[in-house]
């Protein structure tokens, strides 16, 4: 059910994936990539886990910033091993299976570094606390 606080969580981790995508300098695809999974991440996880408090909700939107990082990770690895693919990069099938999770642990290693760590979990508290915020006052 649509909700102000589903509507702001999914602003706000949208406005975090694209936080993301931009320290990350991704090109334009990866920046909808990160938007959109910020968005469906903030509707469906941290919408439905709303109302719980806000202490719950800050370490709630560091869950969901993480969620939406792992999906953005997946589809951009997914479509990377399609364009590999389509190169005729790889032999077999498995073999294509195997590359997207390897591209995906590649990509993860440089959101380990410093500042789009700290927009993510950052920016996953704060979505997180105003979700919480927009649930107590829009209820």
């Amino acid at each position: 059910m649509p909700t102000a606080a589903r509507l702001i969580a999914a602003l706000g981790f949208a406005a975090v994936g694209l936080g993301v995508a931009w320290v990350l300098a991704l090109l334009p695809l990866g920046w909808v990539v990160w938007g959109v999974a910020g968005a469906a991440c903030g509707w469906f996880v941290m919408g439905s886990l709303v109302g719980r408090g806000y202490r719950a909700a800050a370490g709630f939107g560091v869950r969901t910033a993480v969620t939406a990082a792992f999906w953005a990770l997946l589809a951009l690895s997914l479509r990377e091993m399609i364009r590999r693919a389509y190169l005729r990069q790889y032999d077999d099938p498995f073999e294509a299976i195997v590359a997207i999770f390897e591209i995906g642990l590649d990509r993860g290693r440089a959101l380990i570094a410093a500042e789009p760590l700290a927009v993510l979990l950052l920016g996953g508290l704060l979505a997180g606390v105003l979700a919480e915020f927009a649930g107590r006052r829009w209820k």
